[in-house]
Order: structure tokens, then C-alpha cells, then sequence
């Protein structure tokens, strides 16, 4: 597809899977519908004024990503969380000093267990981060871009990009560490149950890096 030639209907025909996937991921099945919608509105009404600085793909991610943060920020969003609702600002915040990622006292964490189909013990742990480092781990570690794209997307250098990406992966690893067990099931791949209930939250600050 030539930059030049774009055509809506194109698009959203080659994006609309890929973005409903990507938004459920990020809100739930439930709020996905609707938001995906809102995207392509935004995007439809963008179009013409897209010049091709960035790739037609992160840019639609980016519209995306920036839509489900604005979703998730209002009053009345709530993530399901481990079979209950959550307010968003408990799952948004954090508080904590800036993580060593490091592998000492945590359980060996196998990339395969978040690319492949997830336990919903980890879809939970996931959903459990800040926004920022959710989003991170989901445009890196499931929707499989690049830490150039994900900078690109989120508005950041690659550096920032790549250390909010290390700090993500170090919480992700800490919180699986805290509420999950791993083994290796009956095929001999990664697998874990949860521990136990999930934790109420009480962090309140978001996460900038």
C-alpha cells in the first residue's frame, strides 16, 4: 500500500483485527468493540493529514494506544481483575523504587508463556501493571513490535522506550514472582497457577518512565 494511494477501506480492512486484538488486550473484550470504532473514526478524519513520517502501522497503534489510555483514565472505567473489578487508578498507579531487573528469587520467566496462549494467571498479572508499563509489555511481548516502533508509538526516545520496557519486564517479573507458580504441564511446556487471590492494589502514582 503506497502512502500516497491510501484508502480507508484498505485500511481498515488490513488493521481492524489487529487493533480490536490489540485494544482487547489493553481494556477487555467488553470495551474493545466500541473503542476499535472510535479508532478508525479518528483515523478516517486523520487520514488526509498523515504524511507518512512515521509507518501507517505504528501510527494507527499509536491512535490506538492513546485512545484506550483516554478510555481507561475516565471515572467510570473498570478493568476486571482475577474475576472483579478493579478502578482504573488503582490498576494506573505504582509507587515503588525503580526495579533491578534482575532474576534472583524469582521463578525463570519464559518469553513463550506471553507470546503464546497466556494462563490466565499471567493475563491477570498483566493486567495488574501501571498503564504505562501494561502497554509496554503488550506492544513488545505480545503484539511482537519493536522497541523503535514502541518508542515511536508512546512519543518517546528509544532510550526511554527501551528502559520503560526494562522497568515493565522487573515488575511484571516481581508481581509473577508474588502471585504465581510455575511448572511444566503434561505437553512440557510453561504453565503456572496462581498463589492465591489477587492483592488488592493500593498504588495511586503512575508510572512516567
Amino acid at each position: 500500500m503506497k502512502d500516497r494511494h491510501l484508502d480507508f477501506q484498505e485500511i481498515h480492512r488490513e488493521f481492524r483485527p489487529r487493533v480490536l486484538r490489540y485494544l482487547a488486550r489493553m481494556v477487555g473484550e467488553t470495551e474493545a468493540e466500541d473503542l476499535t470504532q472510535e479508532v478508525f473514526a479518528k483515523v478516517a478524519h486523520a487520514l488526509r493529514a498523515f504524511r507518512g513520517e512515521s509507518s501507517l502501522s505504528t501510527w494507527i497503534y499509536r491512535i490506538a494506544t492513546n485512545t484506550a489510555l483516554d478510555a481507561m483514565r475516565k471515572p467510570l472505567f473498570r478493568q476486571v481483575v482475577g474475576g472483579r473489578k478493579v478502578p482504573f487508578e488503582k490498576i494506573a498507579g505504582a509507587g515503588e523504587a525503580d526495579l533491578a531487573c534482575t532474576s534472583e528469587g524469582n521463578p525463570p520467566l519464559d518469553e513463550r508463556v506471553i507470546r503464546g496462549e497466556m494462563n490466565a494467571c499471567i493475563r491477570e498479572v498483566i493486567d495488574t501493571l501501571p498503564a504505562n508499563y501494561r502497554t509496554c509489555i503488550i506492544l513488545s511481548d505480545l503484539e511482537e513490535l519493536s522497541d523503535a516502533e514502541i518508542a515511536e508509538i508512546l512519543g518517546l526516545s528509544l532510550q526511554a522506550a527501551k528502559i520503560r520496557l526494562h522497568r515493565a519486564r522487573a515488575r511484571l517479573r516481581e508481581r509473577l514472582a508474588a502471585s504465581c507458580v510455575f511448572y511444566r504441564d503434561e505437553r512440557n511446556e510453561v504453565a503456572c497457577d496462581r498463589k492465591s487471590a489477587p492483592r488488592e492494589l493500593t498504588d495511586t502514582k503512575d508510572e512516567r518512565e
